[in-house]
């Protein structure tokens, strides 16, 4: 099983964020197959580490991810306009080769699972009913736009670059604040507990102790 990959109108996709704030039907992403192959590649790999499997939204991984050029991933894909907004509904996450579930569906099922047990169930239910179609609705079709370009546009190409950024630099800053406070945390953490387990190891073998020097040195007699 593989998070963050699917589809949007028979393109593959990399989500980068489930849900835009504030417009909880859109969602962002990047259709991978468009992308320079040096982006291309360090985007999969994020996806397929521990890391991009673990994060909720696949942007917090890459924006912890430095590729091989020292450029934030993140940064790359947003200011260079690969990142794209289109309906939640129109996306098909295809977590196994067997299986997919539409996108609008899913965010529902996982927005209801975190107020308790009875939607977990729900979704099991779903799943074995077939009850995820993957259909995608009437009338909501369409390519995906650039990030910031409004939603009934017709005079812009796709191509125009966004009016409204919605990773601005002071964005980027305050997430590079956040993530370094949270890595402090986590360094104490880490820390403290190093310090705990040295001490059991040398409660449990005395010898594991730092000598101190015993021998006084000698002091001349006056």
């Amino acid at each position: 099983m593989l998070k963050h990959v699917g589809k949007h109108n028979d393109r593959k996709i990399a989500l980068l964020f489930r849900q835009v704030p504030n417009e909880d039907h859109m969602c962002l992403l990047v259709y991978s197959d468009l992308l320079p192959r040096l982006v291309h590649d360090e985007i999969m790999k994020t996806i397929e580490s521990p890391v991009g499997q673990q994060a909720e939204n696949l942007a917090d991984a890459l924006f912890r991810n430095v590729m091989a050029d020292g450029r934030n991933t993140l940064e790359v894909l947003h200011r260079e306009s690969f990142i794209k907004k289109v309906p939640t509904n129109q996306v098909i996450m295809t977590p196994t080769t067997k299986s997919n579930v539409r996108l609008d569906e899913l965010n529902t099922i996982l927005t209801e699972m975190s107020k308790g047990a009875e939607a977990v169930q729900r979704m099991a239910e779903l799943d074995a009913s077939a009850g995820m179609s993957g259909k995608v609705s009437k009338g909501r079709q369409g390519e995906g736009r650039e990030v910031g370009v409004p939603r009934n546009s017709r005079s812009q190409p796709a191509t125009v670059a966004p009016s409204v950024d919605i990773l601005t630099d002071d964005v980027l800053a305050s997430q590079r604040l956040e993530q370094a406070e949270k890595m402090k945390a986590s360094a104490q953490q880490l820390l403290a507990e190093a310090e705990r387990l040295m001490g059991e190891a040398q409660s449990l073998d005395p010898s594991l102790k730092p000598k101190t020097n015993a021998k006084k040195k000698a002091v001349k007699a006056n």
